[in-house]
């Protein structure tokens, strides 16, 4: 097993975070589909070493671009709909050094950040996947999401045979010269797994760093059922070059 790709938990360091991010320019990128009520706490726990929030607004019917322009974020419309859609489009608007992608719903902890890019500097990764498992508030999700999300994560680590910990996260810390390398064709929920599998299978030093992960504001987005099986058959399509 690849050491570098344990998930590893926090570790306490007398280095204050801001110095960890050095002279990088970062910038966020955060999906959103009627996320209104979630995105004015996202933003407003922004640390101050982030640069750059771009806000991928993914169709909104209600006022989630209007709160996150008010609160200073960078509003990009993204037409065609879909969580992977709205991620490549936010990645195409991101200007930084490093882009960490986060939710608008508030369950990824942007107070982590700073940690967060001084573990992919230090540890000379290109791709940083954040890991919620185990749970630090076992409430935060439900059963049978975690249940899913444990069964995708073994069908990633037997189709692959990568030690991946977390398939489905969807906070992740990586340099932007990376992207045009990466081959990414999901549109929907599939696109966390896929730009992990895309980062690994490129020879990119990858690694998983674990985080807090907390209950959703808002509405649920995610149909469970649905969207696992859909990235259940995404991962067979891949392995086996059916895309």
């Amino acid at each position: 097993m690849d050491r570098r790709n344990t998930c590893q938990r926090p570790v306490t360091s007398g280095t204050a975070p801001g110095l960890m991010i050095r002279d990088l320019r970062i910038s966020t990128v955060v999906p959103c589909f009627n996320e209104e009520d979630g995105i004015r706490q996202v933003i407003s726990r922004m640390p101050a070493g982030v640069d750059e929030i771009v806000v991928a607004d993914n169709r909104s019917t209600d006022r989630t671009a209007e709160l996150a322009r008010s609160l200073g974020a960078r509003v990009v419309p993204v037409e065609t709909r879909g969580y992977g859609a709205a991620l490549a489009g936010g990645f195409a608007a991101a200007t930084g050094d490093v882009i960490v992608s986060l939710d608008g719903d508030a369950t990824y902890p942007p107070e982590e950040i700073p940690r967060l890019v001084g573990e992919l500097i230090d540890r000379k990764w290109d791709f940083l996947s954040a890991c919620r498992f185990p749970l630090a508030e076992p409430s935060a999700m439900s059963g049978t999401n975690q249940l899913g999300n444990w069964i995708l994560t073994q069908v990633t680590r037997v189709l692959y045979w990568r030690a991946i910990h977390d398939s489905q996260s969807g906070m992740w810390v990586f340099r932007r010269s990376i992207l045009p390398g990466l081959r990414l064709t999901s549109t929907g929920m599939a696109f966390s797994e896929e730009i992990k599998l895309e980062a690994i299978l490129r020879g990119l030093r990858f690694g998983e760093v674990h985080i807090p992960y907390g209950e959703r504001v808002g509405t649920v987005k995610l149909q469970k059922w649905r969207d696992g099986f859909h990235n259940l058959w995404f991962l067979v399509r891949k392995r086996f070059e059916l895309l």
